[in-house]
């Protein structure tokens, strides 16, 4: 294992991080706050409790998922799609470099500013919400397993796109979508039946559900289901960067 060059690229991925400040920590903060206003006080104020929990509490690990999922896949996604873009992926891929080590040092800084972004909306939830964390290894547990699992799901597209409007498409049209139908704003017990049964497909509730158990111990799917389905997400991304890398598909074509 190379650890010079993954550190390297690592720093250079976090470097981008500092220089781009406003657009990668303040922007998203910015407006997860608004959220907070909006649904937190001036909706939440009208809305009896859920499971115990005043509403403004509630949607506090939703709205946290929601910038974790969009965030992952937007630093990873760009951090290699943008070598890809300029050409200097052919000389990462031809330097003494594996491609496992390309994998953990990119992935691993898109997921670690997301986590970082994550904490910081958490302690700015707190101006706003009473917040308890009930199982706060779990929420750590939950944080850090969506970080990485769709850091590695923007590497994968990062890899598929061919222009910087495609990196936008599947966050904008799919992941957001997924993310407010998947319980982030309301229990699924308050939605017909037929509608609970449908939001089961959405892989999205399952992230969202264990994340809130861990803050309040409510969840709207078993614990055990939830931890499942995130690490099948996480071994699914893990083929998929495998045969990316084993075929040269969208990378040494």
């Amino acid at each position: 294992m190379n650890f010079y060059a993954i550190r390297a690229i690592y720093l250079f991925e976090m470097a981008r991080t500092w220089r781009t400040l406003l657009q990668s920590i303040v922007s998203p903060v910015i407006s997860t706050s608004l959220y907070f206003v909006v649904f937190g006080s001036a909706i939440g104020s009208h809305m009896k409790e859920i499971g115990g929990v005043s509403y403004g509490s509630f949607i506090v690990p939703g709205l946290i998922m929601l910038s974790l999922l969009t965030q992952s896949i937007s630093n990873a996604s760009f951090g290699i799609y943008f070598p890809k873009f300029v050409g200097t992926i052919y000389e990462l891929l031809s330097a003494p470099v594996s491609s496992l080590e390309i994998v953990v040092s990119y992935v691993g800084a898109a997921a670690t500013k997301s986590i970082i972004l994550g904490l910081i909306i958490l302690a700015t939830a707190a101006l706003f919400v009473p917040l308890h964390i009930e199982h706060p290894l779990w929420m750590m547990l939950f944080l850090v397993l969506t970080a990485v699992t769709f850091s590695l799901f923007g590497f994968l597209i990062g890899i598929w796109a061919d222009g910087f409007e495609k990196l936008q498409l599947v966050p904008l049209l799919i992941v957001t979508p997924l993310t407010f139908l998947g319980g982030s704003f309301y229990s699924i017990d308050m939605l017909p039946p037929f509608w609970q049964k449908v939001t089961l497909f959405n892989p999205v509730l399952y992230l969202v559900s264990g994340f809130r158990w861990s803050f309040y111990g409510v969840a709207d799917v078993n614990i055990g289901i939830s931890l499942a389905m995130t690490l099948a997400f996480l071994a699914a991304c893990l083929v998929a960067v495998w045969w990316i890398f084993k075929t040269g598909w969208r990378i040494k074509v």
